[in-house]
């Protein structure tokens, strides 16, 4: 068992230095080439590197920034952040000198024949893409969270909100790296693109359906999908508003993956159904998400 435990906290810490290296590279290899900076204390990193000319590599800077942040949330939060905050700061300061100073991946590709639009939804989608990874294994790369969690401490505003509010106001600052108003909005999109293929990551990760089937062999599909899905269901007692007639409502939860096998064990025992199918905001408890404050 402990073994097994083990093995499950290395794949999860490899899952989450693989998430961060894909965010570092979007921003190495398509975003600060092309001068459009993102949120977070990347784009603070970039912002000082590139505009006021601190002669500092932006991976140091990132480390540099995140450890003074880090302190910070120490002395005001006490210990609330964990190894894996520590383990994303440094994984992501390495990232970045990685994929700079030693590979140079920013002569890869060709940034002004993308565009700075096309170099924003990619640099976007990667940083998106590998953010989700990295919170889906319960890792993060530090960054202005840290802020947020002491702002919302002091004052009624949500940590989203403080995130956002600082995202914008960094992401504004970089027209003294570009001197170009459209590389603000080019970095406004990345902002967008990676919330909302972030989102896509965490819920596509997590996503459930509730189904409630409507069915004379009711019994027999709870059985079917009991034995073949590894999955419970409930029966409801129900009345027909109609016909007045009393009848059995089958409920289930089940994850995305099984939803396909679901429906195929019902087509099979009953084509005449009725199926409700609904995507679900949480679904919390055995078999599913624990239940957090």
């Amino acid at each position: 068992m402990e073994s097994k435990k083990i093995k499950n906290t290395i794949f999860s810490y490899l899952l989450i230095t693989v998430g961060i290296l894909v965010y570092t590279f979007a921003w190495s290899a398509f975003m600060l080439p092309a001068k459009i900076v993102g949120g977070g204390v990347s784009g603070i990193s970039s912002v000082l590197n590139i505009a006021v000319g601190v002669p500092l590599p932006i991976g140091v800077l990132n480390f540099i920034i995140n450890g003074i942040l880090l302190a910070i949330g120490f002395k005001m939060l006490g210990s609330k952040f964990g190894i894996g905050t520590i383990f994303g700061i440094v994984m992501s300061s390495l990232g970045f000198i990685l994929w700079q100073q030693v590979l140079h991946v920013e002569t890869l590709f060709d940034v002004e024949q993308f565009g700075g639009f096309m170099c924003a939804i990619i640099g976007g989608a990667l940083c998106g893409a590998g953010i989700g990874l990295t919170f889906t294994m319960g890792g993060n790369s530090g960054g202005t969270d840290i802020i947020a969690l002491i702002v919302s401490k002091f004052y009624n505003i949500s940590p989203g909100k403080v995130i956002m509010y600082l995202d914008i106001f960094i992401i504004g600052s970089s027209f003294f790296v570009s001197h170009r108003v459209e590389n603000v909005v080019f970095g406004y999109i990345v902002m967008v693109t990676m919330t909302y293929v972030l989102d896509m990551v965490l819920d596509g990760n997590k996503q459930s359906y509730q189904i409630m089937i409507f069915s004379l062999k009711n019994d027999e599909i709870a059985e079917a999908v009991t034995r073949e899905v590894g999955r419970g269901a409930t029966l409801l007692d129900a009345e027909g508003c109609y016909s007045k007639l009393p009848q059995k409502v089958l409920l289930m939860m089940v994850h995305r993956t099984d939803k396909p096998r679901v429906m195929q064990i019902i087509h099979r025992i009953d084509q005449n159904a009725f199926v409700s199918v609904s995507k679900t905001q949480g679904v919390y408890g055995k078999n599913f998400e624990k239940l957090k404050l």
